[in-house]
């Protein structure tokens, strides 16, 4: 939930279900936390799992479920965004309170969870012009800490050893992407072509690496604390597996490769970084590094970067397919979709300075 998403509207029709079903089912589940009434609000935003606020006694929750109608096997795993935030509850990573998995359709018509509330600010644009100029370095060394805090807990130890495959992350998700792609393709995009080619036939030798990864980690889903330049809770795990580190990493600095101005892709490429008191990627590269404990650095950098930039690409292909077709959820998909062959030219742009 951006912060700009956070604002609250009563149920959407096509969400409603029956509350006080789910009021008793609470009262009777958590007793010590839902003592009275409840009242029911939905976050507005595009999150495509439907969250809902629930207030009770004068304390508050947060609802998360799968959305109504016919879903892909593989998409909206509530389950598993419960899972993973739930082990990483006795680590140092900052996750909500995880208080009940409900997996019985009866109650409000698909499997949900509830987390305890917490309070927080939430930034969508990594520019962050929302706050004072010298607040801004400390938010993304935070970023840094926390997403290297996440890479060092020991998955099978918080009982994630079936949470992914280990290894060969990078060439699966290749394959995979490059499907997606092929299977949503409307059009010539000469450097998707390009790196579907190139990028298989690249994987780094040391790429073999496996720890948690969230797999949407950046600025939008990490949430901050009211008044400090720090990570009370990461947010929205639904993409998480087990995966190469580098992956978040690289797709945490996208934005770097991007114009501020592409509709529903927030860039910093063009922008005085120095001036706004904004880390380069390289510095924000060594943040991660120093965290994390990578003191060799990283060799074969653009590799990762024009990976990322590849799979969003083809995400947001996919996101322009739907609008072609008429049934992409949000009404800006035509326009973020054309954001495909830009993302394209910039992994390609990076895949040839490690040909250099």
């Amino acid at each position: 939930m951006s912060q700009e998403d956070q604002q609250l509207v009563d149920v959407l029709e096509a969400h409603r279900f029956d509350e006080d079903k789910l009021a008793a089912y609470l009262r009777e589940q958590l007793p010590e936390e839902f003592t009275g009434d409840m009242q029911i609000k939905q976050f507005q935003g595009g999150q495509s799992n439907p969250t809902f606020l629930l207030t009770s006694g004068g304390r508050r929750y947060v609802l998360r479920k799968k959305p109504p109608g016919k879903l892909l096997p593989s998409a909206h795993q509530v389950e598993r965004e419960y899972q993973v935030m739930r082990a990483l509850q006795s680590t140092d990573v900052p996750v909500p309170e995880m208080l009940l998995l409900c997996e019985d359709d009866s109650i409000i018509g698909t499997p949900f969870y509830v987390m305890r509330f917490i309070e927080g600010r939430v930034y969508s644009h990594p520019a962050l012009e929302e706050i004072a100029p010298e607040q801004r370095r400390p938010i993304f060394e935070a970023k840094a800490d926390t997403m290297a805090r996440l890479h060092l807990v020991d998955y099978e130890a918080v009982g994630l050893a079936d949470f992914g495959k280990p290894g060969n992350f990078l060439g699966r998700q290749i394959g995979r992407w490059t499907k997606q792609y092929e299977a949503s393709k409307t059009g010539e995009n000469p450097s998707m072509e390009k790196l579907m080619e190139w990028l298989p036939e690249n994987i780094p030798a040391d790429s073999d690496e496996t720890t948690i990864a969230h797999g949407d980690f950046r600025l939008g889903n990490l949430m901050l604390h009211p008044e400090r330049p720090e990570v009370v809770a990461v947010l929205d795990w639904e993409l998480c597996t087990l995966g190469h580190p580098l992956s978040d990493l690289a797709y945490c600095c996208i934005p770097y490769h991007l114009p501020s101005g592409l509709p529903g892709i927030r860039g910093l490429k063009d922008l005085d970084l120095k001036e706004r008191q904004l880390p380069t990627e390289e510095e924000f590269v060594q943040m991660y590094c120093e965290k994390a404990g990578r003191t060799q650095g990283i060799t074969d950098w653009p590799f990762y970067t024009a990976f990322a930039l590849f799979r969003l690409a083809a995400i947001l292909q996919g996101v322009y397919k739907r609008a072609l077709d008429g049934n992409a959820a949000n009404a800006d998909a035509l326009k973020v979709g054309e954001g495909a062959t830009i993302l394209a030219d910039a992994g390609w742009k990076e895949a040839q300075r490690l040909q250099k």
